[in-house]
Order: C-alpha cells, then sequence, then structure tokens
C-alpha cells in the first residue's frame, strides 16, 4: 500500500482499537496500490493529518488485505473515506477529491 506520510495504517486485526476506540473522530481511508485516484490523495491525507491531528484522527486502510473491514462496511470503490465518531460511521465519500472540498465535507463532523 502507498502510505500517506503521518497517517497510520490499520489493519482488521487492529481496527476496531484504533477506529472503533478511538477518543478522536477518524477519518478512514478505504485504498488499494492499484488505485491511481487513490495515490493522488495520499498528499491531502498528510496534510490533513498534520494541520488537523488534535481534532481529527486520520488512517488508511488497504481493501486487499483487509477483506473483513472491507466488507463489513460495504466498501466497493476506492478510494471510500468514512468518517467514525463514537465508534459509529457518520459519514461516508467516494472518490479522490481536493482537499479544500475534502476539509469543507468534514467539517460537520469535526
Amino acid at each position: 500500500m502507498i502510505k500517506a506520510a503521518g497517517v497510520a495504517e490499520v489493519t482488521d486485526a487492529d481496527f476496531e482499537a484504533e477506529v472503533i476506540g478511538a477518543e478522536l473522530p477518524v477519518l478512514v481511508e478505504f485504498t488499494a496500490d492499484w488505485c491511481p485516484p487513490c495515490r493522488q490523495m495520499g498528499p491531502v491525507l498528510s496534510d490533513l493529518a498534520s494541520e488537523e491531528g488534535d481534532r481529527l484522527k486520520v488512517v488508511q486502510l488497504d481493501v486487499d488485505t483487509n477483506p473483513r473491514t472491507t466488507l463489513a462496511y460495504g466498501v466497493l470503490a476506492m478510494p471510500t473515506f468514512m468518517v467514525f465518531r463514537g465508534g459509529e460511521p457518520v459519514k461516508s465519500m467516494v472518490g479522490a477529491r481536493p482537499k479544500r472540498r475534502l476539509i469543507e465535507e468534514l467539517s460537520d463532523v469535526l
């Protein structure tokens, strides 16, 4: 998986601890190596993690190596972004987007 700098990778094994049990809202990018739009999102996610790290946890999950979580949340397209708050998915967005738009879309959950 192409990892974004400053963005943690989560797996089926630690998803519950890292995402469901997190105190902050968590933005999860469901991603894959073979997905060009996912690669475009790397720098955007890195920026978001460094700028909003005190209010939002940003993580990535590789769909190819973590099928259980991918299936559990019905993720069919990459990249899919889901925001979890209090252990529940509260928002879902599909497709690459510019940083400004992503921040606008996250404003109601931050």
